[in-house]
């Protein structure tokens, strides 16, 4: 396995990060399972309640390390071939591995955030970023589209003329931009101060109802009316039996 993903845990917090500094944290196949991996680990812990990814040194993650990938192309191509049991990839896994997480992901993202890093962040639920993040969907300039759940991503985000936009271009783009078209939700020159204060708030909140909302929202952003009140239907009626037990046992002492 890569050792270039860190995972430590502190309190009720979970923090992932890229680490692959001299590189940019350009992404290799192994750092790719190794995301998936950790991911799994997180998400069997009931005790965090938050995780806040990141990368170490000068940026975020400049992206798939091509010309390191490519070096071993069977593998490529054997990371492209899905698991039935999951639907993805190893490319796809690496990304929607923290949508399947119960807890909230935070990405704290500084410097370059291009091609599969921008990706990994867009598969988090909240983005912070600082002033000088750039952003780009770069696979374009390979001949390829976003393939590790960009489309999946980007379609929750932002309006599809600017996703195609970004895709078509592979333009960077500045943090003010990114912000102004819903790609992230603040820019802040502490993003990680930021993303500390926000996973307290959450964290005061009941775990089931956080995790229920991150499921509901999933399973129905983009469903159809019928479907979502359905869905909204099957995932309240848990949490109402659960309130109702708490409330009767709290009534007994």
């Amino acid at each position: 396995m890569s050792n270039n993903v860190t995972l430590t845990f502190d309190g009720d917090r979970a923090y992932v990060a890229l680490d692959r500094p001299d590189k940019h944290n350009g992404l290799t196949i192994d750092m790719l399972r190794e995301l998936a991996r950790v991911a799994g680990i997180i998400g069997k812990r009931k005790d965090i309640r938050a995780v806040i990814l990141s990368g170490n040194g000068p940026s975020f993650s400049s992206g798939l390390d091509v010309a390191k990938a490519m070096g071993n192309p069977v593998d490529v191509l054997r990371s492209f071939i899905p698991l039935p049991w999951l639907g993805t990839n190893t490319f796809q896994e690496a990304c929607w591995a923290w949508r399947r997480l119960p807890q909230p992901v935070i990405a704290v993202v500084h410097g370059r955030c291009y091609g599969g890093g921008l990706q990994i962040a867009l598969a988090a639920d909240f983005r912070f970023v600082t002033p000088d993040s750039e952003f780009s969907v770069m696979e374009a300039k390979h001949g390829l589209i976003p393939d590790m759940t960009g489309a999946a991503t980007l379609s929750r985000l932002i309006g599809i003329d600017k996703a195609l936009l970004l895709t078509m271009t592979a333009d960077p783009v500045d943090a003010a931009y990114a912000e102004r078209i819903g790609l992230v939700t603040e820019v802040t020159a502490d993003p990680l101060a930021a993303a500390e204060k926000l996973a307290d708030r959450i964290a005061a909140r009941p775990a089931p109802a956080v995790a229920s909302a991150k499921q509901l929202f999933d399973r129905t952003w983009q469903a159809s009316v019928r479907r979502t009140l359905a869905v909204e239907r099957a995932t309240q009626l848990p949490l109402i039996v659960r309130q109702a037990l708490n409330r009767g046992r709290n009534s007994e002492k």
